[in-house]
């Protein structure tokens, strides 16, 4: 199943990966990171991810890992 990772001491949560992501599977976080941003949230408890990988190239901080699955 693909999926993402957000590093979240990098994120400064500009929000450009939100509007990316043609699942909505991203939206900012209810709390704050160590340099006190509001960052970025990968939710997606049905596996609806595709692993476009839009959100990553939107991602100004690189931020943003996609794991692709691999299809058999």
């Amino acid at each position: 199943m693909s999926h993402i990772v957000i590093d979240e001491d990098r994120c400064k949560g500009c929000a450009l990966c939100t509007t990316a992501c043609p699942k909505d599977l991203v939206h900012m976080a209810d709390h704050f990171n160590a340099k006190g941003y509001r960052p970025a949230a990968y939710i997606d408890p049905d596996g609806q991810c595709i692993g476009c990988a839009f959100c990553a190239m939107m991602c100004p901080d690189t931020a943003i890992v996609v794991y692709r699955s691999v299809k058999k």
